[in-house]
């Protein structure tokens, strides 16, 4: 099973559930089964579109596209959505939630502290 989470930019804002918002509901469906897919560990729709991102294709309507970015083996990050039409904006934009997702989780690594290990001496 893969985890799938909606990115939310550092203002707070959530650009793939701001695209669902605006979708009629023909097209939530068809988007939301698209999602239960890639949940389900279906990824065979995706098409690397370079820096780490992947797009998926729903051969539906307008071409509706699912941007997402895939975080090891289990979770996938949803960046935003569009339409054939406005791929190439939404690609950019995608690119750019993706490499401020890198960002901010490399920072969230490096500010854990390391454990240090203690060695305690047993007594006799």
């Amino acid at each position: 099973m893969v985890t799938i989470l909606e990115y939310q930019d550092v203002a707070g804002k959530n650009q793939y559930r701001d695209w669902f918002n605006g979708l009629d509901v023909a097209a939530a469906v068809k988007v939301t089964t698209a999602v239960e897919r890639i949940a389900q560990g279906n990824t065979s729709s995706f098409k690397p579109v370079d820096q780490g991102v992947s797009e998926y294709r729903l051969n539906w309507g307008p071409g509706y596209r699912i941007y997402l970015g895939q975080d090891g083996d289990t979770l996938v990050i949803l960046l935003g959505g569009g339409t054939k039409r406005s791929q190439n904006s939404d690609i950019e934009n995608a690119h750019a939630l993706w490499r401020e997702y890198k960002q901010r989780k490399a920072s969230a690594r490096k500010s854990i502290p390391k454990n240090k290990s203690t060695t305690h001496k047993g007594r006799k």
